[in-house]
């Protein structure tokens, strides 16, 4: 009897410590019941307890948490059924109004989702839907957030997953696709062709350019070689002129030093003339000032006589 009253003993207390003592983990909560009233809330570590009188009703996590939506089957503006898929991402950011607020905040925000997805999809068309994802997800979110701020619940994120549209739509839109693509590929080539014609006729226009510019170079540095080559030639002449002068001065001079007169000189002119006359012509271009000095001593009587006599 003693051994059992010892384990009784034993199995209240373990009892008692269980009802007592709550370890609640990181980013969990406890809500805790007074007597069927709220009373506080179990944070994570080590919690004590009255047995009996308190109570935990529900342990919540804190963590960011996902809730899928159930695919939906909603009407578009222009009559078209489509089936959208949404994902949720929220946070319990008040335990108290989570429990109190509302029975189930999941299955409230999945409602609301749904109803809200329907009203803004009924409002657009298809094409809008089907490119509108960012505008649909910011619209959905914004009606929880209206919604779940009563219940302690903070909306994190709405992703839309899928949109499919009906089976006959889908392929008359990967007809239009494939259209579409064809004819950017025929525009694309189009254009391939266009450039590759225009820069044949850049490059043509630039070699021209570039042989015009050489053949006008070539022209000048040949016009410039040619002036160049008449100036030394020029040069070259004007110097041997200027050489000859300067003989001929050093030979009057020379004949001035040797002291022979005007007239002596006039003599050897007509000597030379003299045998210009033996030539075949009858006729013979005397200079004045030389007929002035030879007439005074008759040289050109002697001159005409020898003539004759030839």
């Amino acid at each position: 009897m003693g051994l059992i009253i010892v384990l009784v003993i034993l199995a209240v207390i373990v009892i008692f410590i269980s009802l007592t003592v709550k370890i609640v983990p990181q980013q969990r909560v406890g809500v805790v019941e007074r007597l069927g009233k709220f009373h506080r809330l179990l944070t994570p570590g080590i919690n004590i307890l009255i047995p009996i009188i308190d109570h935990v009703r529900v342990n919540l996590d804190l963590r960011i948490q996902q809730s899928n939506v159930p695919p939906q089957t909603v009407i578009t503006k222009d009559n078209v059924q489509v089936h959208i898929d949404t994902i949720i991402f929220y946070q319990i950011v008040s335990p108290e109004q989570a429990t109190y607020g509302i029975s189930d905040y999941v299955y409230g925000v999945r409602n609301i989702t749904t109803a809200t997805l329907r009203q803004i999809i009924g409002n657009m068309e298809l094409d809008e839907t089907l490119s509108g994802r960012e505008r649909i997800s910011s619209n959905i979110r914004i009606a929880l957030d209206e919604a779940t701020e009563k219940w302690g619940v903070r909306i994190e994120r709405v992703e839309v997953l899928d949109i499919k549209p009906p089976t006959d739509i889908q392929e008359a839109m990967d007809k239009q696709m494939k259209a579409e693509r064809s004819k950017r590929a025929i525009v694309l080539e189009a254009e391939a062709a266009k450039q590759d014609v225009i820069l044949r006729a850049e490059g043509d226009k630039q070699s021209k350019i570039l042989k015009a510019e050489g053949d006008k170079e070539a022209r000048i540095r040949q016009a410039e070689g040619l002036r160049q080559a008449q100036e030394l030639e020029a040069l070259g002449q004007a110097k041997a002129i200027q050489a000859v002068a300067e003989a001929e001065k050093t030979r009057i001079e020379l004949l001035r030093n040797a002291g022979l007169d005007e007239n002596v000189l006039a003599y050897r002119s007509f000597e030379a003339l003299e045998e210009v006359a033996k030539g075949a012509s009858n006729k013979v271009f005397l200079p004045i000032s030389a007929v002035d000095t030879l007439g005074s001593v008759g040289a050109i009587a002697e001159l005409f006589k020898s003539n004759k006599k030839a």
